[in-house]
């Protein structure tokens, strides 16, 4: 893509605490270049990017964390706010910040540091004001360092909240149900507990968990929405097959869709550190990118962190529970909880030896608690990436990342040596007398003896095949010891990665457009393997028919113009799973989670009617064709009721959507904070994924940020990061990336100083200063009371002030 030059703005900005003259140059795509004399300077300035693009969404996600949303938006939050509390590390800070590695400490009060800038310049030029503040009445917060590693709840935890599905199936509908909701991968038998663990798990348990971890949202009767666990995909591609001859990397991470978006591209340089790629906005550092030597990058490995402990208090004092032969006092914290138009709050926190105590049933005398891999020093989501910025070769990758605790993940790297690999990173709790598949008791029988060391973690250096993938599948080797390392047994279904390895397979001289095509190709392995099967079929029905005729003709590619893709996902997604399962387990389909589709063992579904089953029955043809019939004709009615009787007229796209709708859009009433309606094509189990409510067919999960990196070329690499880099919608980079996403395309990811001078559209001269901030001088176009935002094409939106409180 061609980059022409222009003649930034310039804005001069006085901070304190600045240790030199610092330069941000902002890009035409809003990505910030910032160059720093030393690595204080590069946090403090990463920090005030940060915050000058995403201060609101920051605020929030502080706020939730740290249990303090009440303080803004009222008393239904107080629950959520207690809940948060239960989930923050408690630890010794001495540890924790150690765990990181020398540097840590200071890169997190640098970033800090940087944030608190950018507020007090907001307090000299109140205009700038984010209009979510303006708003709801609500003011920032400054940050302390703490709150960068305190807050454990905004990565994802494995598997507790499996764990308590799977207790409450087997506890309803049996083993029997519980083996036709998912396989367990390696094979593994599952062991039911014994004792208290056996009883069934009161809803609160999950249902309070839940209210520490989700997004909040605001409007709505509830206070949070789920996190759907989603998936990534990533391949690097030796130098061997490729046609340039240097290894290509690709990264594409699935999340919820949000707005802003979940992840903040910015590039850091400093002597000795030159990175670019993507972090978490709350977080200092890159987790996602490359420096000038390596290329990283990361999709999660779905090891088991977590288990449910079930406790036997004491029958006159419920702050007591049973441990070997001893009743133990759980550890009783009193906590304030600041309300918005009301008093303030007192609530009470427990915490057994294991973690903390969720719920306390009180008539049955149990309590449940979590033990995580969040109460260990050095567990805050994504920050263990501070350690490899600066790695520059596979070893000194390996040796970083051996640090890195949680979200378990697959790191997948590329250097300008030629060196590619995969690895497995994380801390996986030894269990040497269960598995971690369901709750157990908390008595002292079940008890963590360490972590797995990190030289067993599997690997994958320099294959002979020419590349690596991963995409959430199982994917330990088969000759890893399972059985003494229990890192976990519940995966993805690899479809996406069947697609992805069958095109990295074939193809012997890959470049950047196949890794491009790959990243966004709707190609459903599920369906092609369901269509292999149906062309054996004559239906009878003549709706069943009609639907059978329609999709054996497809490809299997859910394009957003494909009619059989509509029939497809209708039929598939709201008939076919269900009725496979409700045949091997009836009644039970409604508690397998099946609103997210990696809840689901899909796979499974589609292994059990495209190959003989006894699972099926005796008579495996005649139940199989009869679940097909049926399921086909009942989607093929509900196609018709939703697009019209004419099937030339059907088109995917137009039932299956992404909108990036703000979190406040329904509390200020006000839909221009959201972005427009986009045509989606793929599903859940296409590498361009794109996961969706079943009920209106909207986007929930997907690849908003995508990366392809050209190993030693750097300024060829591309990316896209939806809707925009920005989170005020005053900004044109509030959505600016939303065309490229919405048409599978990207945008240059430059590195190089004179290619970044050429696309640069403001220049932020930071200098040093006494107390407070201020604009020292400024160059081009009159910005009094704006943003300072390149191009204010966006009309600025600020409506009417909510009271929050009521």
């Amino acid at each position: 893509m061609e980059v022409s030059s222009q003649h930034p703005r310039v804005e001069a900005i006085e901070i304190e605490g600045l240790e030199a003259e610092t330069e941000i140059l902002i890009d035409r795509w809003g990505v910030p270049h910032i160059y720093a004399h030393t690595d204080h300077d590069i946090f403090l300035a990463q920090g005030f990017a940060v915050a000058r693009d995403r201060l609101w969404q920051i605020d929030v996600w502080r706020k939730r964390g740290l249990g303090l949303l009440a303080a803004d938006y009222g008393a239904s939050y107080v629950e959520a706010d207690r809940a948060a509390r239960l989930l923050l590390y408690r630890g010794d800070m001495d540890a924790e910040w150690a765990a990181y590695g020398p540097g840590a400490r200071a890169a997190a009060e640098a970033f800090s540091r940087g944030i608190n800038a950018y507020i007090t310049f907001l307090e000299r030029h109140p205009g700038r004001m984010p209009v979510e503040f303006l708003r709801t009445g609500a003011q920032p917060s400054r940050w302390f360092a703490e709150d960068c590693v305190r807050i454990r709840s905004h990565g994802p935890l494995f598997n507790l909240s499996r764990e308590l599905v799977r207790a409450n199936v087997i506890d309803r509908f049996g083993l029997e149900a519980e083996a036709a909701r998912r396989r367990l991968e390696p094979e593994w038998k599952l062991t039911l507990p014994e004792g208290i663990a056996a009883e069934a798990i009161p809803a609160e348990v999950g249902r309070i968990f839940a209210l520490g971890t989700n997004q909040p949202v605001f409007g709505r009767n509830e206070v949070s929405v789920p996190d759907a666990t989603g998936g990534s995909n990533n391949w690097a591609v030796g130098a061997s097959r490729t046609a340039t001859g240097r290894p290509i990397l690709a990264s594409d991470p699935h999340r919820l869709l949000s707005l802003p978006a979940l992840r903040y591209v910015s590039h850091l340089s400093a002597p000795n550190l030159d990175v670019i790629g993507a972090g978490e906005p709350g977080v200092p550092g890159i987790a996602i990118g490359h420096n000038r030597t390596s290329a990283f990058c990361l999709t999660i490995h779905l090891a088991d962190q977590a288990d449910l402990y079930v406790y036997e208090l004491h029958p006159n004092d419920p702050t007591l529970y049973c441990y070997g032969s001893c009743w133990e006092r759980m550890d009783v914290i009193s906590e304030t909880v600041p309300v918005r138009g009301a008093n303030e709050r007192i609530e009470t926190l427990f915490f057994t030896r294991h973690g903390p105590v969720l719920y306390v049933d009180n008539e049955r005398k149990r309590a449940y608690a979590v033990r995580s891999i969040w109460s260990e020093p050095g567990a805050a989501p994504y920050l263990g990436a501070l350690r490899y910025l600066r790695t520059t070769s596979w070893n000194d990758f390996v040796e970083a990342r051996a640090h890195w605790r949680t979200p378990p993940v697959n790191h997948v790297y590329a250097d300008t040596a030629g060196d590619i690999g995969w690895i497995m990173s994380g801390s996986v709790p030894v269990r040497p007398n269960w598995d971690g598949l369901l709750p157990v008791a908390g008595d002292g029988t079940y008890e963590w003896r360490g972590f797995m060391q990190a030289d067993v973690h599997p690997r994958i250096h320099n294959p002979e095949c020419g590349w690596v993938a991963t995409a959430n599948e199982m994917n330990l080797p088969p000759d890893f010891n399972h059985a003494t390392h229990k890192v976990g047994f519940e995966w993805c279904d690899p479809s996406r990665y069947r697609v992805i390895a069958d095109q990295l397979r074939q193809n012997s001289a890959h470049t950047l457009e196949d890794s491009q095509r790959l990243q966004t190709s709707f190609v459903s392995d599920s369906a092609l393997r369901l269509l292999a099967m149906l062309r054996g079929l004559t239906p009878r029905d003549t709706a069943a028919r009609r639907a059978h005729d329609l999709l054996t003709q497809w490809d299997g590619d859910l394009k957003p113009g494909s009619a059989p893709g509509l029939l497809f996902e209708i039929w598939f997604r709201k008939y076919l799973i269900e009725a496979v399962s409700e045949y091997l387990a009836p009644g039970a389909y409604a508690h397998f989670e099946p609103g997210d589709i990696a809840a689901l063992d899909t796979f499974l579904v589609v292994d059990l009617l495209t190959k003989p089953s006894k699972r099926l029955g005796a008579d495996y043809e005649t139940v199989r064709d009869a679940l097909i019939e049926r399921t086909l004709s009942a989607a093929w009615g509900e196609t018709c009721a939703e697009a019209g009787e004419d099937p030339a007229t059907w088109r995917w796209g137009d039932a299956h959507h992404a909108l990036f709708e703000h979190p406040l859009a329904e509390l200020l009433n006000d839909t221009t904070l959201s972005t427009r309606r986009v045509a989606k094509g793929g599903s859940g189990l296409t590498p361009n994924a794109a996961d969706y409510r079943p009920e209106d067919f909207r986007m929930i999960v997907g690849a908003s940020f995508r990366m392809i990196l050209d190993v030693g070329a750097w300024d060829n690499c591309i990316f896209v990061n939806a809707p925009g880099q920005s989170g005020d919608p005053r900004s044109s980079h509030y959505d600016d990336h939303l065309d490229a996403w919405g048409s599978e395309t990207y945008l240059p990811l430059l590195f190089s100083r004179d290619k970044i001078e050429a696309a640069t559209t403001l220049r932020l001269a930071l200098r040093p200063t006494g107390p407070g901030g201020k604009v020292v001088g400024e160059t081009g176009p009159d910005t009094q009371g704006t943003n300072p935002v390149e191009d204010n094409s966006r009309s600025a939106v600020f409506g009417t002030r909510v009271d929050c409180s009521s």
